[in-house]
């Protein structure tokens, strides 16, 4: 089972950048139609943020099941999820009813900083908190750490 939840997790950012990629191909308003307005807008600007982060905890969470996550790979996990934002914009610019922007490929790098961020603050810090703790558990599940009586669940 460890096996093929392994491969499974290791599919999955490159799963979800495909999904990216089929979706950015899509007109803007092909999967989220709402009223015009705000709301709207600022929901749609905040996908970027957001679709983005979840692309680096996927690769994050592949380098975890293989227990490879180091501050070195978690940086060029973090500079790969950019790259493909920045990819994903030049993309859009040749999707009719699309568009690329600097500012949506900003924002998409600050969807992956956030997350970079928050992991480097929080699982290569030797203090116990509940990120560090969950990453270790699976680590530990995988086989890839001992049992740390210092990190409780």
């Amino acid at each position: 089972m460890k096996k093929w939840l392994k491969i499974i997790v290791t599919a999955l950012p490159f799963l979800y950048m495909i999904l990216i990629w089929i979706l950015s191909g899509l007109p803007h308003n092909a999967v989220v139609e709402l009223p015009n307005g705000t709301v709207d807008r600022f929901l749609k600007e905040s996908l970027h943020l957001i679709e983005f982060g979840i692309l680096h905890l996927l690769f994050i969470a592949a380098l975890l099941v293989h227990g490879r996550l180091t501050t070195a790979t978690h940086a060029l996990a973090a500079v790969f999820a950019a790259f493909y934002g920045f990819i994903d914009e030049i993309h859009q610019a040749f999707v009719p009813y699309r568009s690329a922007t600097a500012i949506d490929a900003v924002k998409d790098l600050i969807g992956v900083l956030l997350v970079y961020m928050i992991v480097q603050r929080f699982y290569f810090s030797k203090r116990s908190n509940w990120l560090r703790s969950v990453f270790v558990k699976i680590e530990e599940w995988f086989g890839y750490r001992k049992r740390e009586s210092s990190d409780q669940w």
